[in-house]
């Protein structure tokens, strides 16, 4: 049931060995469920216990080692031989005193192992600080390396096959966003709204089925979108109020994000030229991303264009997108913001959001797209980018 071929896993594997190897680790202690699932192919709502995957530098496969209940899931999503899924028994599960690093390090030890490099994932969410005083204490003689964003850059150039899977999604999150705005009238609870965006989503297109997003839909209205990240509520669109919708796509996984704004009546001339500003920085900006170039100057060609109208914007502009899982679909590693030197590189896939928040109401207009060999790059998602009036 994995997602791709063992082909194409044995590949992602051998990068980040090759990758271990610079930075200087024998082995990799992986817990972000995004770094399981793209060297393994497991899939499942189970990270909300501890679970990992390990890799060894002179070992074929990696290993999976989750709780005892989440062994058969393992078998039928990823790509791994029997003897490399390794088990914790539940008594591990929400222990004072039995945690399942300790069994990592456990494992370690009983595969001779006590005394490597040992890379782990310092800054994700689900890399605890129990977890790593366990292994810690668990490993006197180990020595540890931060490897956060080791699986991460490796991620960063997507295969043919993964370019399929975000079409996929893009495909999807177009879909959920037509639906998302028909949904949007005075009077309309936004809750009602999302309920329509949502199964948008999970019921995906013809020939992509919709996975769960890694983001909730941000549908903030009236005053709420000077404000980017709210969910929902129970209130209702007004008449002569501004809202915008930043929607996510998923498929196998694999992202893709897109963002409009909605005036439900008639729009005042400032939006209007915020949002021509806006779209012209945005064709600015994707005509500038282009292989070769750097994360910064794709962010320096849209700021001349809202500085020349007199616009600032502090934040970043956009960011690697792809495969993730809860609580946020960005990858982590690049982001088009000044002073990120990172080289685009064809099939790159990233995100930019143009979001522009004032004190009283906010505007937000984005698209998903991939670096190509030469040229512009290719635009996956598909809407139209003028500010939507509903009258």
């Amino acid at each position: 049931m994995s997602a791709f071929s063992k082909a194409e896993y044995a590949a992602r594997l051998a990068r980040v060995k090759a990758s271990m190897g610079e930075a200087g680790a024998d082995v990799l202690v992986l817990a972000d469920p995004a770094s399981l699932n793209y060297l393994t192919g497991y899939d499942g709502w189970s990270f909300y216990v501890h679970q990992y995957v390990v890799v060894i530098g002179d070992r074929e496969q990696p290993l999976w080692i989750g709780r005892g209940m989440d062994a058969p899931g393992a078998r039928l999503t990823s790509w791994l031989d029997e003897d490399s899924l390794v088990a914790y028994p539940e008594s591990h599960v929400d222990s004072e005193t039995l945690h399942p690093a300790a069994f990592v390090a456990g494992e370690l030890l009983r595969r001779k192992l006590g005394s490597a490099r040992i890379g782990v994932e310092m800054d994700s969410w689900y890399y605890t600080a129990q977890a790593h005083a366990e292994l810690v204490a668990g490993l006197p003689s180990a020595r540890f390396v931060n490897a956060h964003r080791l699986v991460g850059w490796a991620r960063i150039v997507k295969s043919p096959a993964e370019i399929a899977m975000m079409r996929g999604a893009a495909d999807i999150v177009s879909e959920a966003m037509k639906v998302g705005i028909a949904a949007v009238a005075p009077g309309v609870r936004e809750c009602d709204a999302v309920a329509e965006i949502m199964a948008a989503q999970v019921h995906g297109t013809a020939g992509f089925w919709g996975d769960y997003p890694a983001a909730l839909p941000s549908v903030p209205s009236g005053a709420k979108s000077a404000a980017p990240h709210l969910t929902w509520s129970g209130d209702r669109y007004e008449h002569d109020s501004v809202a915008y919708l930043e929607l996510g796509g998923c498929h196998n996984r694999y992202h893709a994000a897109l963002a409009r704004t909605v005036y439900l009546g008639r729009p005042p001339d400032h939006l209007l030229t915020l949002a021509a500003v806006v779209e012209e920085g945005l064709e600015t900006a994707l005509e500038a991303a282009r292989a070769g170039v750097t994360c910064e100057e794709v962010e320096a060609a849209w700021r001349a264009v809202i500085t020349r109208a007199g616009y600032e914007k502090a934040s970043r502009i956009g960011y690697s997108i792809g495969l993730n899982y809860p609580p946020d679909w960005g990858e982590r590693t690049a982001s088009l913001r000044e002073g990120d030197r990172t080289v685009l590189r064809p099939d790159m896939c990233f995100h930019m959001i143009l979001g522009m928040w004032e004190d009283d109401r906010g505007f937000e207009l984005s698209e998903t797209f991939r670096v190509t060999e030469d040229g512009s790059p290719e635009v996956m998602t598909r809407f139209p980018r003028d500010l939507v009036v509903k009258a």
